[in-house]
């Protein structure tokens, strides 16, 4: 295929450049002019930019597929410009914290899934029961880093104590895969909520039962322990602009946040509900610029989604505290990040590429197949048309869950075509083109 004429986003560059792109067997082979073919597709007026990487997603499969399941949670993905999802391993039944769990996850979702995927191993506190060590080893070749929590309301994946924590990062260390971390501290949190559930349960209690607090210690011992250990680590959906800035201090330590993060604040709690209640919650006002500088200037590399939907009789229970805890975000996120990033801040362009594909590839060692588009990667592009608008509606979402915080908001910009590996998965108008299990396994 030729896709020719678009505005094509290259890596480095200040700006787009008009040119062709020649795809073989699902190769990028030639980026020019005048490049010509049987099978051409014309993308004059539209952006092409490399298929986004959502990083953090809760596909729920197998297990909690009453919330989501792979081809859904993917087709979702697909249909928002997402080429590559990263799963993460503690909503599922079994967890992936074992080879054996792996390939039974894998064995299911591997016939599921739209577009390209990976997994990320987990640690919880039930795998110090057993060899640790020797799961983790077996593990290390299937997956892209491994999953960890300093407080977890999961009975079948339990959180770690900072000792634990050390061990895990030793292990990461000598099996050269990143440790991520849910970064809220325990203490802090079982704290607050105990003093809150006390008063009342409204949208403020919840609010303040996770405060700022708890995610600024948390980082802060985090970075402590991986400075002292040498090892790579991951801070996962930073909500707190100050925990965000402690990054700074370190060069072994990363950090992602998520659009709603950006977005919204827990004044919004009050407006919008449980279709906005997530954890870590959304913060204060402020955060939300403070955690674009931190994005804009590099010192957080990357968005994503934390994609965890639920249906509404676990979303709206009347509840602030009952509430599930989650929200259907992959197939918003890039939208909004070309929406309300690259159109309404003004981020670079070469920026831009970064925090939506470029550095998670780099990150969790794709960067040889995804991520950019260069000659010899995998033809995974977005043609987006930068004239129209897109405004959310959670009823026409490809998910199971339909219920969003974004609802009604109208973002610049819609994407038209997904394309992976040189096959179009996605059109605006057609839908999904793609058959389920078309998605690859990355590791």
């Amino acid at each position: 295929m030729i896709i020719k004429n678009g505005r094509v986003a290259l890596s480095g560059e200040k700006d787009f450049h008009t040119l062709d792109l020649k795809i073989t067997s699902g190769t990028i082979t030639e980026i020019g002019s005048n490049l010509m073919g049987a099978d051409q597709f014309d993308a004059n007026g539209m952006c092409v930019f490399p298929g986004a990487i959502d990083p953090h997603v809760h596909f729920d499969e197998p297990g909690y597929t009453d919330r989501e399941d792979f081809y859904h949670g993917s087709c979702a993905a697909a249909s928002g410009g997402i080429t590559t999802i990263i799963d993460m391993p503690c909503t599922s039944i079994p967890p992936v914290t074992n080879l054996k769990n792996l390939k039974h996850k894998l064995d299911i979702v591997s016939q599921k899934s739209v577009v390209d995927f990976g997994f990320f191993g987990g640690v919880s506190g039930q795998c110090f029961n057993d060899d640790l060590k020797k799961h983790m080893s077996e593990l290390a070749k299937y997956v892209l880093g491994f999953k960890t929590y300093f407080i977890s309301g999961m009975d079948s994946f339990s959180r770690l104590d900072f000792e634990q924590f050390r061990q895990v990062l030793e292990i990461a260390k000598e099996l050269n895969r990143p440790a991520l971390l849910h970064a809220e501290d325990y203490k802090t949190v079982t704290s607050a909520e105990k003093i809150e559930r006390a008063k009342r349960s409204g949208w403020q209690n919840y609010y303040r039962s996770r405060p700022e607090d708890a995610e600024i210690i948390a980082v802060r011992k985090a970075i402590e322990i991986a400075e002292e250990v040498g090892s790579d680590l991951h801070i996962v959906h930073v909500g707190t602009a100050e925990a965000a800035e402690l990054l700074k201090q370190t060069n072994l330590v990363t950090g992602e946040t998520c659009s709603h993060y950006l977005e919204f604040s827990c004044e919004d709690l009050e407006r919008i509900g449980g279709a906005l209640k997530t954890a870590p919650v959304v913060k204060s006002p402020g955060n939300a610029d403070g955690l674009w500088q931190t994005l804009i200037n590099g010192t957080l590399d990357f968005v994503a989604s934390d994609h965890a939907p639920a249906p509404a009789n676990q979303k709206n229970t009347g509840s602030a505290w009952d509430d599930y805890s989650g929200i259907p975000g992959t197939g918003t996120l890039f939208p909004y990040m070309y929406s309300e990033g690259f159109v309404k801040r003004n981020i670079s362009l070469n920026r831009f590429l970064e925090i939506t594909s470029e550095n998670a590839a780099k990150r969790y060692g794709l960067f040889d197949r995804k991520g950019s588009i260069e000659v010899g990667k995998d033809a995974d592009l977005i043609l987006v048309n930068p004239a129209a608008t897109l405004t959310v509606e959670g009823r026409d979402f490809l998910s199971k869950g339909k219920i969003t915080p974004f609802e009604g908001l109208t973002f610049q910009g819609k994407v038209v075509k997904t394309v992976i590996r040189g096959e179009i998965v996605y059109d605006s108008h057609q839908g999904i083109l793609a058959g389920p299990g078309y998605g690859r396994f990355l590791h």
